[in-house]
Formats: structure tokens, sequence, C-alpha cells
């Protein structure tokens, strides 16, 4: 396994502007529609970006939210029975199994070439669109700010036993990346010692999204959450919900990464929304939702989100690390909490 330090100065590279070919335009008007299987919340950014869309090119696109897995699932199911429904997928690993099974397609917009190295598959599989940075959230009814825990350590404190959840591991991957996250942090012994330790606080289990337990610790469930995107606490503050986000550090930085499929119904108006996601444009809409561009002149509402390297530190993984080493990571994670 390989992990790196997230620096901004990789961000900092000369960047251009690209408009999608006209060639592609046509041919994408002509399909009429794409089909989008998306991790992205709906009424935050998935319907707000495919009405975008239609209204610049005329062409709708009909978001399908689900997890990482479930869109792994759908996919390998329909391209089997040569039904493939979906003509672009995201999500942080999806697109690495799907591609190996034949159902990605090796594209990617003109667009992308202003992106950092690691922001593009240097394989042409898939583009990145956002960065996603999980760290613990709070309820801060429940838990008055300066008072939570901001270590790793500090959540072995008894206090926060039968007091954390997460995703359950047949929901999301955020179970396990935690524990790859641990393992890279600390290495394999001194990380093994500390996930036996942190497997006696009884964290509860949610079936159900990182943002569906952030929602459960707003409603009071909880007061702690662990593994959320600390984007979607600021999105809930700004609503007046009781929610903040600790930057403990490290956090885990991970990319939403976008793919046009092999095989599905409209390849062309796949490749439009692609390019019109990665396009300047495109990120504005990110930014404006309250995420995190991964464009390196476009901003994120609020800079604290993103890792600086030097005040906010992350380790960041990219997608074929994060498949790669899924089964390990799930496998330990069964040995300390289950």
């Amino acid at each position: 396994m390989r992990a790196f330090t997230l620096a901004l100065a990789a961000l900092c590279i000369p960047t251009f502007a690209t408009a999608a070919d006209q060639a592609l335009i046509d041919a994408a008007k002509r399909e009429g529609e794409a089909v989008w299987y998306t991790t992205q919340i709906i009424d935050q950014f998935a319907r707000p970006a495919a009405e975008a869309f239609q209204k610049k090119y005329g062409v709708k696109v009909t978001p399908v939210r689900a997890d990482n897995a479930q869109i792994s699932f759908r996919v390998l199911n329909e391209g089997a029975a040569g039904k493939l429904q979906a003509d672009v997928i995201d999500g942080t690993a999806a697109s690495t199994a799907l591609q190996k099974a034949g159902f990605i397609m090796k594209w990617q917009p003109d667009s992308a070439a202003r992106l950092a190295p690691e922001h593009r598959d240097r394989n042409g599989y898939w583009t990145a669109t956002n960065l996603y940075i999980m760290t613990p959230g709070f309820n801060t009814s429940l838990v008055p700010k300066g008072t939570e825990p901001k270590t790793f350590a500090d959540l072995l404190d008894p206090k926060w036993k039968g007091k954390m959840a997460w995703s359950a591991p047949s929901s999301t991957y955020q179970t396990a990346n935690f524990v790859g996250l641990v393992l890279a942090d600390m290495g394999e012994q001194k990380g093994r010692d500390y996930l036996a330790k942190l497997g006696k606080q009884s964290i509860y289990e949610v079936n159900g999204s990182a943002r569906q337990v952030l929602d459960l610790t707003i409603a009071g469930e909880y007061p702690l959450a662990l593994m959320i995107f600390n984007h979607h606490t600021v999105i809930s503050a700004a609503q007046g919900a009781p929610s903040h986000w600790i930057a403990m550090q490290p956090a885990l930085a991970t990319l939403s990464i976008v793919s046009v499929t092999q095989g599905g119904p409209h390849p062309n108006a796949g490749k439009l929304f692609v390019d019109y996601l990665v396009s300047t444009e495109g990120q504005k809409l990110f930014a404006e939702a309250g995420y995190i561009p991964v464009d390196p002149d476009t901003p994120p509402k609020n800079p604290e989100l993103r890792p600086d390297g030097k005040t906010f530190r992350a380790i960041a993984m990219n997608p074929e690390e994060l498949q790669d080493n899924l089964a390990y990571w799930k496998k330990t994670y069964d040995e300390y909490f289950r």
C-alpha cells in the first residue's frame, strides 16, 4: 500500500480552459439523454448539476443515487445481462473493479488536462471531480465545541464508549478505509494495537451512507460520527443544524472519480456530461454546492476544508489503492469490530 501526504502545492499547476468539441455536442444531442449512477447527494449536487447541464446543452441527465458497492453491483449485473443502463458512474472506487470487468470506457475529457496528474487516471479510465476529506463530526448540542475528541487517542477515552457511530461495512467502504488510514499512519503493529483498543468502544454500525450517519448524529441519535465528509457538516451547519467537524490528523483524502461506461446506451451524452463536470463551469457548481473541487483555480467555499499539509494534514489514497487493499482492510475490520 502506498500513501502520501496531500499538499496543495500539487494543485498549483498552469491551467487553461477548453470547450467541448462541437461534434461531441451534436452527437450527444442526437442521443438526447444520459443516465448517471452517482454517489453524490441528489438535492445537494446531482439534481442541480443535471439541470444546469440540460439547460446548457438540451440533453437530459437522469441521476440515480447509490453508494459505491451498489453501483458496482448494478453495473456488473446489468453488463452481464447485456442490458447496461448507466452511461456515467462516479464514486471513490467503483470504477476500478468495473474497469477490470470491461465496463469502463478508456476516455477522458480534454478539460482534464489542466488537472494535477494525481487527479486523472494515467491509463485514461477516470477523471476526478472533487475531493472527499473523511473526518469525525459531532452534534454540537450534545458535545459542546471545545469538548470534542481531537486526536485518535482521544477516541479511546471511556467517556466516548457507546457514543460513536459509522457506516456498516455492508453499506459503504468507509470503515475499511478507516482501517487503512490507521495502518498507513501508525504502521502495522501499532495500528493493530490501536484498532484492538478502539474495537472495545462499542461503535454503532449504521446501515447507510456517511451522510446518513451524520444526519442521525444531527438528529441526536449519536454524539459522534466517524468517517464522515467534512464538507457535509459545513453544509448542514449553514442550514442551522448542530453540526461541526473535527480536524483530526491525519484525515483521509479520497477522490470522487467519474467515468463513462463501456456499452452504455448513450456514450456521447455520457462523454459530454463528464466533460461538463470536469470543466471550469462544472467545478464551480461543486464549489457552490459546498463541495471541494479538484480544479486548482476553483477554491471551496470554506478553504479550511481542504488540507494544506501544514496545519491540517491528510493521507491521500487513490482509487486503485483503495480497491487493491479493500479485502485486507475489511478482514482486519472484522477482527476488531465484529
